[in-house]
Formats: structure tokens, C-alpha cells, sequence
């Protein structure tokens, strides 16, 4: 039976133990299982350690609410959606690097504790040795907020200084659009209605990471971004060509991808947007986003 893409439920030999583990399978080979758990992370069941296996449903009876997450495990979920180049652990802290290619993939995302005494110091010192500027990614008003604003951290003032962070249970989604077109990765057309985009290698190292996301298109007129990781889609990069405003050309690009994000096992999504960003706002509400929490980046002084 082909495995790849279903839900399991294994148990498994690990040392002098036995485990279990479930989720949806991407990799299943002659070295083991490569399995995406419901929160995103990642296990390995190695071959000839099985000692039960089956295949569970794409979808719990009772679904948790999207909103009951906690802050700091939903920013590890939109992390794993929008994953950098490099990434090292500092603690349970994430020290994101990916050539200067967004915010979120070169800042250190805040969440648990940083295991060192001193980890100001090793987040400067991380991002000087690769030639970025050292930048905390913070959930607004949380301890470790304070914490780096008493250390003398400051605001950025040249580049987007943080977002909002909504979040949506997905139930029976409206039918994608007849239009649209869902690639695996991101063409030059898609990269150049994005914008943002200096060197095309790199942001496609950046977007194109995670083993299931989609590039949404509707012709030359509308793009967007869909990911999912575990049971949660991230929606991001919906862009609209000036000539083709206020035609509804961005409501059927996120129709298309939580129509997409449904059918790939998710039933709750996140996006980012900045909180003066009206018309965004305005554009997820009838799908059932709502505000979940804020962060800013802060820069070392």
C-alpha cells in the first residue's frame, strides 16, 4: 500500500522504549518512515523498528480551536511555514538566517527559554558573524518583550516593524477558484508580482522549503501563497496588480488556497498582516480570521 500522504498511527521500537507516533506521511523508503506530525514538526520511525501500524483518519472528531493555541506554539507553526535557510537552536529560542530574504527568516523567533546566561549576546553574535543585523522577532507585551526593550533593544524603523497574527478553524471551504492555478513552485512570473524579491534563488530556498505548499496564480493578474504544515495552513504573498484592483481577484486567490490547504489535511490557518493594512483585514474577515497576537522586530542598539 502507498503510504505517502496518509495519516498513520505507528508504534515503534526506540531504545529500551516504546513509542508512539502519528502523522501524515511524506517519505516512506527502504531507511523508514518520514512522518509530519499535526503541529508540524517532523518524526523518523527507521525500518525494522514497526511494530504496528495504521492508517487513522485525515481529521480529528473533535478538531482543536485554531485560537486556542498557545502564542508561543503558534509561532513555532508559522516558523515551520516560512522556514529560513539556516536554523539554529539557542535553547528552545530559533536563530533564523537566510541572507537578509524577509524578517521572519532572519530573526531570532522568541519562544521558551534561551538555555544561556547570556542570550543577547549570542544573538548579536550569530547574526554579525553572517553580516545581518541581529533581529528578535518578540510577541508584543510578552515578558521577553520587556526583557530585550530593558536590554536597550530599539524598534526598526526601515523595513515592516512586525504584524499581526490571525488565525481560523477551517470547516467546508468555498469550491477553489475555476481559474486559478496552484503550481508547486514559485515561476519568475509569481516572483516578480511578489516584489520583494532581490535574489530569486534565495527566496526560492525560503518558500519553496516546506514539502507541501502552493504558489497560487489567476493569470497574470493575482498571486498568493499557501503552506501546510501538520493540520495548519499559512497563507501569505497575496499580491494584486494595480491594473487588476477591485475586481475580487485576491478573495478567489484565498478561496483557492484554504480549498487547497483543506484538501492537504489542514482545518485551521494563520496569516500575517500589519494592523493599519485595512483592506487585508477586510479581505480575511468573511473567512473567519481573527487576530490571535502581535509581534515587532527589535533591533540590538
Amino acid at each position: 500500500m502507498d503510504l505517502v500522504g496518509k495519516r498513520v498511527s505507528v508504534r515503534h521500537r526506540e531504545a529500551d522504549r516504546v513509542r508512539d507516533v502519528v502523522g501524515r506521511v511524506l517519505v516512506a523508503d527502504a531507511s523508514g518512515l518520514h512522518l509530519e506530525r499535526r503541529d508540524g514538526q517532523r518524526a523518523f520511525v527507521p525500518a525494522g523498528t514497526v511494530l504496528a501500524m495504521r492508517v487513522v483518519p485525515d481529521r480529528p472528531l473533535r478538531p482543536r480551536r485554531a485560537a486556542a493555541i498557545a502564542t508561543e506554539d503558534l509561532v513555532r507553526v508559522t516558523s515551520r511555514g516560512w522556514p529560513a535557510v539556516e536554523s539554529v537552536a539557542l535553547g528552545e529560542w530559533e536563530l533564523r538566517a537566510s541572507g537578509g530574504f524577509t524578517g521572519r527568516a532572519n530573526s531570532v523567533a522568541v519562544h521558551g527559554a534561551p538555555g544561556v546566561d547570556d542570550p543577547f549576546a549570542a544573538v548579536v553574535g550569530f547574526y554579525e558573524r553572517r553580516g545581518l543585523r541581529p533581529l528578535a522577532q518578540l510577541v508584543v507585551g510578552s515578558a521577553w518583550d520587556r526583557r530585550f526593550e530593558d536590554a536597550g533593544w530599539v524598534p526598526v524603523v526601515d523595513q515592516p516593524p512586525g504584524a499581526i497574527v490571525q488565525v481560523a478553524d477551517l470547516g467546508t471551504p468555498p469550491p477553489a477558484d475555476p481559474e486559478a492555478i496552484v503550481a508547486p513552485h514559485a515561476s519568475d512570473a509569481w516572483l516578480a508580482h511578489y516584489g520583494r524579491v532581490a535574489d530569486p534563488a534565495l527566496a526560492r530556498a525560503v518558500m519553496e522549503a516546506p514539502a507541501t505548499v502552493g504558489f497560487v496564480s489567476i493569470g497574470d493578474a493575482a498571486i498568493g501563497r499557501v503552506v501546510v504544515t501538520g493540520e495548519w495552513a499559512g497563507i501569505a504573498a497575496v499580491e494584486v496588480a494595480p491594473a487588476h484592483r477591485r475586481q475580487g481577484l485576491a478573495r478567489r486567490i484565498v478561496r483557492t488556497a484554504l480549498a487547497w490547504a483543506v484538501e492537504h489535511g489542514a482545518d485551521k490557518a494563520y496569516l500575517q498582516t500589519m494592523r493599519d493594512n485595512h483592506a487585508a483585514i477586510a479581505l480575511y474577515a468573511p473567512f473567519g480570521f481573527a487576530t490571535h497576537h502581535e509581534y515587532r522586530y527589535l533591533t540590538a542598539p
